[in-house]
């Protein structure tokens, strides 16, 4: 079992990579190699397998044929340009997010294996005039150049999987909260920059109201769902192969009332309330009453509650004293 993670120095390829590393197997057979890349060489784990490291821009497909290799079973296609810069930057967002997803599916169609593709498509997929709730019936109308992308990157992974070329599957995700690391430039950042910032005793502004409701999940559930999401048996995909990953819909003011209960009073009283509208005004149509039954039918799992996403936080990411 060959696998390659292609958006492997973001923090969702960093955690994936470590979790197949400490599982040693993915569909039922050893991994016998896992290859990382990205625009940079990434971090690699220990593994009990060999790991590579190779830097790849995707949207170069010199660049994705060299990163491929050529007996490979399992693609994550994990790389993107977020949301807010693929808004400013619609050349990039193109590149990456659509003409990038079209190379990686034209390799591996190429290959002449079949590999199983697991895309990561979003949730701003979703947005205009679709009636709540959302259900894996709902047609896609995204609002944003980068909600666009993905569900054209979506309509590709289900053409190329119709002819055969790969069995490949889309899993829309949700806002990741409570995201390590330094902020970056998704317009969804300030989720999880309120409650990251103030766990370490750092100011943070939240740009939206306390009743503003959004659709979250944890990276650590994120990550098992991946995982889950490359072993779902093709047959049991049907037609549309591409779905809503489960997530949880929760109100700013709730998820800060679950900071509290978990690390005290203190972090809420960091956070400031100055309005963005350049972030409102994205964030502001995505869609949050969502009915994911696909996904939960096929095993995949949503957090039980936002103290959890504190908790897996503080244990899997926050700076340590």
């Amino acid at each position: 079992m060959n696998v390659l993670i292609i958006g492997g120095a973001g923090f969702l390829g960093q955690k994936l990579a470590h979790q197949l590393a400490r599982r040693g197997h993915l569909r039922g057979q050893a991994i016998a190699r896992l290859i990382l890349a990205d625009i940079q060489p990434p971090s690699a784990p220990k593994a009990p397998f060999p790991v590579a490291s190779v830097a790849c821009d995707i949207a170069n497909p010199a660049d994705v044929a060299q990163a491929m290799p050529a007996d490979v079973d399992v693609i994550f296609l994990l790389a993107a340009i977020v949301s807010a810069h693929a808004e400013q930057d619609f050349d990039a967002g193109l590149a990456i997010n659509l003409m990038g997803v079209l190379n990686v599916l034209q390799q591996a169609r190429a290959l002449g294996r079949c590999p199983v593709v697991v895309f990561t498509s979003s949730i701003a997929a979703y947005g205009g005039e679709v009636p709540d709730p959302i259900s894996d019936h709902s047609f896609l109308n995204p609002q944003t150049s980068y909600g666009t992308q993905k569900a054209m990157g979506e309509l590709l992974i289900n053409d190329f999987s119709r002819k055969g070329f790969v069995d490949g599957r889309g899993l829309r995700l949700p806002t990741i909260t409570v995201r390590p690391g330094a902020p970056n430039r998704a317009a969804s950042g300030f989720m999880s920059g309120i409650f990251r910032e103030p766990l370490a005793g750092v100011p943070a502004n939240c740009p939206v109201p306390p009743d503003y409701r959004h659709y979250y999940l944890s990276p650590r559930k994120c990550v098992e769902n991946l995982v889950k999401g490359a072993e779902i048996p093709s047959a049991a995909l049907g037609q549309n192969r591409c779905m809503m990953m489960p997530g949880r819909d929760w109100s700013i003011a709730q998820m800060i009332a679950a900071m509290t209960a978990v690390a005290g009073p203190k972090p809420a009283q960091l956070i400031s309330w100055q309005p963005q509208p350049e972030v409102q005004a994205i964030v502001g149509g995505w869609r949050h009453d969502i009915r994911p039954h696909k996904a939960l039918a096929l095993g995949l799992e949503a957090d039980d509650s936002f103290e959890d996403n504190i908790r897996h936080y503080l244990a899997d990411d926050a700076p340590q004293p």
